[in-house]
């Protein structure tokens, strides 16, 4: 009987240092889990931090494009330094160019920061290509899209590119019920 109480025993302490070991992971892993929340919440706020920061760099840039834009348009020496068009322009084209551009950079960097979904993009560019300034700018500008190959940019003036096509083929004077705007992935 004392060799079972021995056995026993040394049964029950192997037990209780079974269980202090594994109560001991627990903690551990519980502290753990504790610090790696901790590092996701950080890691959350550093991403939203980056897209703030890229949504500045954005408006920024735009609001620069803009007064560089304006320069251009208000002096036609200037203007001649963007004068980028396959065919000559005459001065008025190139201020309305300068303009048209603008306009759509404008739509473009709104798109960008998220300011309005793909839909909201394509039913804006719908209605401003309505106005042959736009679609003259449009055509005169495509050499430069061309360079623009595997950039969201590009995919964009791919989808107004088809949009143009499906306005000049509708057979209807109702223009904002042409061409299905594409869904947000």
């Amino acid at each position: 009987m004392g060799t079972k109480s021995v056995g026993l025993r040394r049964l029950h302490a192997a037990t209780a240092a079974g269980l202090g070991m594994v109560a001991g992971v627990i903690a551990a892993v519980a502290a753990q889990r504790g610090t790696l929340d901790a590092i996701n919440r950080r890691l959350e706020r550093l991403e939203e931090q980056a897209g703030n920061q890229q949504r500045a760099n954005l408006a920024m840039q735009q609001r620069q494009h803009w007064e560089l834009l304006s320069k251009a348009i208000d002096d036609p020496q200037l203007a001649e330094v963007l004068d980028i068009y396959k065919v000559p322009v005459t001065t008025q084209q190139r201020r309305q160019y300068l303009f048209a551009n603008a306009l759509y950079t404008n739509l473009l960097c709104y798109h960008r920061m998220g300011n309005i979904s793909l839909d909201e993009f394509y039913k804006n560019a719908r209605a401003i290509f309505q106005n042959p300034v736009m679609r003259d700018y449009w055509e005169a500008t495509r050499h430069n899209r061309a360079s623009l190959k595997g950039t969201e940019e590009a995919e964009l003036g791919e989808l107004i590119d088809d949009l143009l096509a499906q306005l000049d083929e509708a057979d209807t004077d109702e223009w904002w019920v042409v061409g299905s705007p594409p869904t947000d992935a």
